[in-house]
């Protein structure tokens, strides 16, 4: 994925055209003497300033402020080695430092942090939904439009799923996969059945803390396919939209919520104690932090709670499927 580009775009970037004639004067100069090693000294002395004052910490968290991934990869790229994976210790105490033993130790783990509730069989009914009247209980018509626009506002900076399909291919041709695309999704969703490219995704763990011995120091994150992402962008509007309609979240919650964060979490936080403070009650807080709280729900009892708030049976299937992948 790279443009044919003449040689003034593959230059340095501290290379702007006052150092590029200067280079090309000292490179060209036949002078000897005083004159041409101050010529070639001068013109070294401003390609290593340039050079330095690109690459200086203030001006390099400058360019990158909002951009972390350029900062990062910026800072990988300059690392002498790359580190590997580091070994691992099995359910008996076994260290695995091979690539397809570690592989084994992860698929273990992560399989087992799922508990007997967690899946949800595919012979299995879904809950019983009440019959209501009006639009709201009927799924969306995915419009072609919807779908040009997803794809046009891809961020190009994503990796590529398991297909190898860049984002900026899906972007570039945003017209002309837009209505093909609109007719999957919408017969995805009627039907509720998934596509099985869509359930391919490469998982890689990730450290968080701790032992690296320990594999559940580590966290799963799956790389899924541009599309598939585009279907669960609806679907996920879908339900927001319908659970908030229906009041089915609390004023309470800030975490995965638009226009919501950890500061506004926070700041209602503080202004709920201080009030408490002025009055001059006692606060008590208590911090609970579940442990793979979302590798653990009950997709049975999610399912339940989505049918109790009435949401159309279409997606509920569709979740259902989509889950059981």
């Amino acid at each position: 994925m790279c443009r044919k580009t003449n040689w003034w775009g593959r230059r340095m970037a501290w290379m702007n055209r006052e150092l590029l004639l200067g280079s090309q004067e000292k490179g060209a100069s036949t002078t000897y003497g005083r004159k041409g090693r101050r010529l070639k000294r001068s013109t070294g002395v401003s390609l290593g300033h340039a050079e330095r004052k690109l690459k200086s910490p203030s001006r390099t968290g400058h360019c990158c402020k909002g951009q972390q991934k350029c900062f990062c990869k910026y800072i990988n790229n300059k690392k002498r080695a790359k580190e590997n994976l580091h070994p691992l210790l099995d359910a008996r105490g076994n260290i695995a430092n091979k690539d397809k033993e570690m592989t084994e130790v992860f698929y273990a783990f992560f399989a087992s942090v799922f508990n007997s509730q967690t899946g949800y069989s595919q012979g299995t009914q879904l809950p019983v939904l009440e019959d209501r009247e009006g639009e709201q209980n009927k799924p969306p018509i995915i419009q072609e439009e919807a779908v040009n626009d997803e794809l046009c506002h891809l961020d190009t900076h994503k990796s590529m799923g398991p297909d190898g399909i860049h984002p900026t291919v899906l972007r570039e041709l945003a017209e002309e996969l837009a209505k093909a695309l609109s007719i999957i999704c919408q017969q995805s969703w009627l039907t509720g059945e998934v596509p099985d490219d869509w359930r391919i995704a490469s998982v890689t763990p990730i450290y968080k803390k701790g032992q690296k011995e320990d594999p559940g120091n580590y966290t799963p994150v799956s790389l899924t396919l541009v599309l598939g992402k585009i279907m669960e962008r609806f679907i996920l509007s879908t339900i927001i939209g319908h659970v908030n309609d229906n009041q089915g979240i609390r004023p309470s919650q800030h975490r995965l919520m638009k226009g919501r964060s950890c500061l506004t979490n926070l700041i209602s936080f503080y202004d709920q104690v201080t009030c408490l403070v002025d009055e001059g009650k006692a606060v008590d807080v208590v911090y609970l932090d579940f442990s793979k709280a979302f590798d653990t729900v009950p997709h049975s009892i999610l399912l339940e709670k989505l049918a109790a708030h009435g949401l159309d049976g279409c997606t509920l299937r569709w979740i259902k499927n989509w889950l059981n992948g």
